[in-house]
């Protein structure tokens, strides 16, 4: 009789392992990652087969790195700063090795980022000797006080904790030089529509927005935005854009969604674009593609800005949002299904 009892009993708590295992395997949080590399006038019939498709390998690289990540159980924080990493290392996009140049000539670089846990957030205004601005902006949300740090003070908050810094010399592309003197010659800041807060792009021909950036949700529900860039073609006297800027260009909260901006700054910070799809989410209680539609294509449109977010809610439902003609976009959803797109249509 004692050997049938403990038979049953092996057999119960196989059975209660096994609920348990599956409901486990149910409830498992999901994990999805998203990525932009600007948005502005990208046109098919302006871009060579050969960068296009120089692009797509660098976005894919980017988003498959932040994935493995994720998958391998990382936090949202690491994911969204490596993958950040492979974009500014790039010539490609404005952040980083690509960064545009100042009417100065030099190239000043923001970037930030958002803990949707604990909303802390890091955040840092043209520096010119970081070689990755998004490893300072986290450096400065976790080591600091401070939210925001510029210049010299950044620089040097950098260099005491083991940032990596170059020669400004690591940052010259002679083609974002050579849109440095397209817009001197016109005596403007590239002024027209899409040109604006952009720069002259000589591979397609035309103008666009290359700030880069990031949304991730990792397995404990935890969402991390960042972003970082160049900033403007011949920008004067210290201009900063929306990219570091709380609210503006980057926002991440655990109970709404994570955004990341690219687009004309201006209007970005004026319209804080980044917090409002989150509060229309929290206040209105609506989705995260209702809200992002509503501030893109009616508010930010409305008052003339022009741009996109990349954004991803606590459920992994992602949206890339934009009303420009492309953006240069890749993601991997809960479902591990890829995308990678750069225009419209």
């Amino acid at each position: 009789m004692r050997k049938y009892i403990l038979i049953i009993v092996s057999f119960l708590l196989i059975q209660c392992k096994t609920a348990q295992n599956l409901e486990t395997k149910n409830t498992q949080q999901e994990i999805a990652i998203v990525i932009h590399g600007g948005a502005g006038t990208i046109l098919k019939k302006n871009m060579s087969p050969e960068l296009e498709e120089e692009y797509k390998l660098v976005l894919e690289k980017a988003v498959r790195e932040g994935y493995t990540i994720l998958k391998n159980g990382g936090t949202s924080i690491d994911a969204v700063e490596k993958t950040i990493n492979i974009l500014e290392d790039s010539p490609l996009f404005n952040a980083g090795k690509g960064a545009v140049f100042t009417n100065e000539g030099k190239n000043e670089l923001d970037a930030s980022i958002m803990d949707g846990k604990t909303l802390k957030a890091g955040a840092v205004a043209g520096v010119t000797t970081v070689k990755n601005p998004i490893d300072l902006a986290r450096a400065v949300m976790e080591k600091s006080e401070h939210v925001m740090l510029a210049r010299e003070g950044a620089e040097y908050f950098a260099s005491k904790n083991g940032i990596e810094i170059v020669d400004p010399s690591y940052f010259y592309v002679e083609k974002r030089y050579n849109s440095l003197l397209k817009a001197k010659e016109k005596e403007a800041i590239e002024l027209d529509h899409d040109s604006k807060a952009s720069f002259y792009d000589p591979d397609i021909k035309d103008a666009k927005f290359g700030t880069v950036g990031c949304v991730a949700l990792d397995k404990d529900g935890n969402i991390t935005a960042g972003t970082s860039t160049g900033g403007m073609t011949n920008k004067k006297w210290g201009r900063i854009g929306d990219s570091p800027v709380i609210g503006a260009g980057t926002y991440a909260n655990n109970k709404t969604c994570g955004i990341s901006a690219t687009g004309w700054g201006e209007f970005f910070i004026r319209n804080v674009v980044a917090y409002d799809i989150s509060a229309m989410m929290e206040y209105k209680n609506i989705s995260l593609e209702e809200a992002s539609k509503e501030v893109i294509q009616n508010k930010l449109t409305k008052l003339g800005g022009t741009g996109g977010i990349i954004a991803l809610d606590a459920k992994g439902n992602i949206v890339m949002e934009f009303n420009t003609a492309g953006m240069y976009r890749a993601s991997i959803d809960k479902d591990e299904k890829l995308t990678i797109a750069i225009y419209n249509k």
